[in-house]
């Protein structure tokens, strides 16, 4: 999924569970932050693709894998809060939803999958998805404004 729809689901979740202050810095983290990974290998893909658009490169890191919840669960327990648990699922489901490779297991098991729902094309879920978070995003904020 794109950073926008990331944002927008995130956005509805802090809404939503009506978050402030350091939940909400942590949904943002843990919705959205864990796309960082994508700046740390732009200078890979450029080096093996350039500035053409290759989809299927595979940008992910174990920071945005489901093996990351070795060390999320634990921070969530010092924490005293499931709000990183929460949102980082979030984010996995949505990724785990398009077809392009994914790698749960990086780095300890080279086992690929391509998630679920490959039957339908990547841009109709993400239309759906964005246009969907859109107008819940909206009806959640002007319900309570």
């Amino acid at each position: 999924m794109t950073v926008f729809t990331h944002i927008l689901a995130t956005t509805l979740g802090v809404q939503a569970m009506e978050l402030h202050g350091r939940d909400a810095a942590l949904a943002y983290a843990f919705g959205i932050g864990v796309d960082v990974d994508h700046a740390v290998k732009a200078p890979f893909y450029l080096r093996a693709v350039g500035l053409v658009d290759k989809r299927g490169y595979y940008w992910r890191s174990s920071l945005q894998e489901p093996v990351a919840l070795l060390w999320i669960t634990p921070l969530c327990w010092f924490l005293g809060t499931v709000v990183p648990l929460v949102f980082f699922a979030i984010h996995v489901a949505m990724d785990y939803s398009v077809r392009f490779e994914k790698m749960p297991l990086y780095p300890y098991s080279p086992w690929v999958t391509r998630g679920w729902l490959t039957g339908i094309p990547d841009r109709i879920k993400e239309g759906v998805l964005f246009a969907g978070l859109l107008c819940t995003n909206l009806l959640l904020y002007w319900a309570r404004h």
